[in-house]
């Protein structure tokens, strides 16, 4: 795979608005954890080599265990997430397939017992951000960092 471009060095003043949204999404009191459970999710589903990369290292450094990393993808069927983790696993995953779920009201309506109001928005705009993001790096091919690449790469 073929890197397209850098957008940091073709459009630093557009990037920087998106790592400053970013960076005020950071901070709008939701657990770090969660945040990058959320993150490694919607990448997973995305297909996005380099934000799996980049969340599941700092989920690590976050406190995140391994096992509950590698289950990610079938959360569902795993006991080791807690009902707040599980609705906003099932949001990410109904926002980031919006095109084939239309955010399902069941899917919303699990997010209530687990997340005020507030909470959600602020959840809402942290998947639309990921999302973004996703969208950047894919997009231009961005590449993860790796110890060396093999021969076929």
């Amino acid at each position: 795979m073929k890197v397209r471009m850098n957008p940091m060095a073709v459009a630093p003043e557009a990037l920087k608005v998106m790592l400053e949204f970013s960076e005020k999404v950071a901070g709008l009191g939701l657990e770090s954890r969660l945040m990058e459970l959320v993150k490694i999710r919607a990448s997973q589903l995305n297909g996005c080599a380099y934000c799996i990369h980049m969340h599941t290292r700092d989920a690590r450094a976050r406190g995140e265990t391994e096992e509950r990393i590698y289950l990610l993808d079938a959360w569902r069927e795993s006991p080791l997430y807690t009902e707040r983790e599980r609705a906003a696993l099932g949001w990410t995953e109904a926002l980031t397939l919006v095109s084939q779920t239309h955010a399902p009201d069941a899917d919303y309506a699990a997010l209530k017992p687990h997340f005020t109001e507030e909470e959600i928005v602020k959840l809402t705009l942290l998947i639309g951000q990921i999302n973004t993001w996703n969208r950047i790096a894919i997009g231009f091919r961005a590449l993860h960092p790796v110890a060396t690449r093999s021969e076929a790469a």
